[in-house]
């Protein structure tokens, strides 16, 4: 008869090829996902709230606004994974190789097999910590050169409008304020921020943005300075003024910026990216336009130096003309010699006058004794009777003269032009008859033959 170790020794599992259920076995298979579920419940159940301290390593933002990373220390790794709304509204930038202390609750992915922590909280593992993730941006912006000298602009001398980023009810903007109104009153314009807290960065980056986004003729006046400001605190309260943010808002500004972040002891980045950095708020003000009093009186002793200087320069150029005149020679001396020639030269010329007068008369009498009345009189007689001539030939050739012999000249009486033949006659039909006593107009009604053959007379019609 077989045994009972027999019968078990048939069901091992080696020995079969189909999973059987064996009598009396207490473990029934599970599925994977069973395993997994009841790890996940066991996990979550004994770690819903833990407090982790490590490095994070492998920090990563995925395009859905989560991030993932690990949490290590020098014997263990801990996967991590902060959801998009609690990585917006940590109070830093998570770095590599930065100490944390994450506070959330463990879980396990079963799509992976591991187990991770949800992180709801983060924040830096005490000051060390926190002074380790300055100087890690710090060496990261400045290796982009946001913190080179040769990148900051000149202060302007006199604003006309200072653009201020701070708090509208803290005491900073009001000591602002107070000290421009006492050295050199100019038109302030606040853009109200937070400067400590969640969401502070954010808007201390957007005025600073804001204010260099100004058009030049808009209804905001464009500010020609800006200050960003807050008064003092602990590290953790001016953190705001070290996010990456504000710092390359700063450095990125046309516009001059003053950092007066904090009292004279406390540095932020936003000093290092800033074009100039100032002690206190106070001293910002200070800084950012001269004292009026001081100015005017600089105007005045300018201009007291300038009106000096003129009648200086008025005085020795004096000076220079009296030197000059000194060793000038007198007019006299100058001038005597032309005095002398000018002299015999209008001795000189009367001589010539003279001379040339003598000369004158001497041909008027030559050309006088030439000139007798016979032989102007003999002249004129024979220019006279060249002259009759001339009359009695122009008489001879008057037409008109003809006409007191019994003659008429026929002329048209269109144009009055003169006939001298039958054919013009007869083309003309209106003439006109001019004797020596008068005109008669005529028109001719028929043709008259020639001489040779001519009928009895035919004579015009008088008109």
């Amino acid at each position: 008869m077989p045994s009972p170790f027999d019968k078990l020794a048939a069901y091992d599992d080696s020995a079969r090829l189909v999973a059987e259920v064996v009598p009396g076995d207490n473990a029934p298979a599970q599925s994977v996902s069973e395993v997994a579920g009841r790890l996940k419940r066991m996990v979550e159940g004994e770690f819903g709230h833990v407090r982790l301290r490590g490095e994070i390593s492998g920090y990563k933002r995925v395009a859905s606004g989560h991030a993932y990373l690990c949490l290590k220390d020098d014997a263990a790794v801990i996967d991590g994974v902060i959801w998009k709304g609690q990585a917006g509204a940590l109070a830093f930038a998570p770095q590599d190789g930065i100490e944390v202390i994450a506070t959330g609750r463990l879980t396990t992915y079963p799509g992976r097999s591991k187990y991770q922590i949800v992180i709801d909280r983060m924040e830096l593992a005490g000051a060390g910590a926190l002074m380790a993730l300055l100087d890690k941006l710090k060496a990261k912006l400045s290796g982009e050169g946001l913190f080179d000298a040769a990148a900051k602009q000149r202060l302007p001398f006199l604003p006309r409008v200072i653009g201020v980023v701070t708090s509208p009810t803290g005491a900073v903007i009001r000591d602002i304020l107070h000290r421009l109104e006492d050295r050199c009153p100019t038109h302030v314009v606040v853009w109200p921020v937070k400067v400590q807290g969640d969401g502070a960065a954010a808007e201390i980056a957007a005025a600073v943005r804001g204010f260099d986004a100004l058009p030049q003729d808009g209804p905001v006046p464009r500010p020609d300075l800006v200050i960003v400001a807050r008064g003092g605190g602990s590290t953790e309260d001016l953190w705001a003024f070290n996010e990456e943010a504000v710092v390359r808002a700063v450095a990125g500004c046309s516009i001059p910026v003053i950092s007066a972040v904090g009292h004279e002891t406390d540095t932020t980045l936003c000093d290092f990216a800033a074009d100039l950095r100032a002690p206190t708020p106070t001293a910002a003000a200070e800084i950012a336009v001269p004292v009026l009093a001081d100015l005017r009186l600089t105007i005045a002793a300018q201009a007291t130096r300038t009106e000096r200087c003129a009648r200086r320069y008025v005085e020795r150029g004096r000076e220079r003309l009296e030197a000059l005149v000194r060793v000038m020679p007198k007019r006299d001396a100058l001038l005597g010699p032309q005095r002398q020639r000018a002299d015999e030269a209008g001795a000189r010329l009367d001589r010539g006058l003279e001379r040339r007068a003598t000369i004158a008369r001497g041909t008027l009498d030559r050309a006088s004794g030439a000139l007798r009345p016979a032989i102007l009189l003999r002249g004129l007689e024979r220019d006279r009777a060249r002259l009759d001539a001339a009359w009695r030939l122009a008489g001879s050739l008057n037409s008109d003269r003809v006409l007191e012999r019994g003659y008429a000249r026929v002329t048209a009486r269109v144009g009055g032009a003169t006939l001298s033949n039958a054919d013009a006659a007869r083309s003309a039909a209106a003439l006109t008859l001019r004797f020596a006593d008068g005109t008669l107009d005529v028109r001719v009604e028929r043709a008259t033959p020639r001489a040779y053959d001519r009928g009895p007379a035919e004579q015009p019609t008088l008109l």
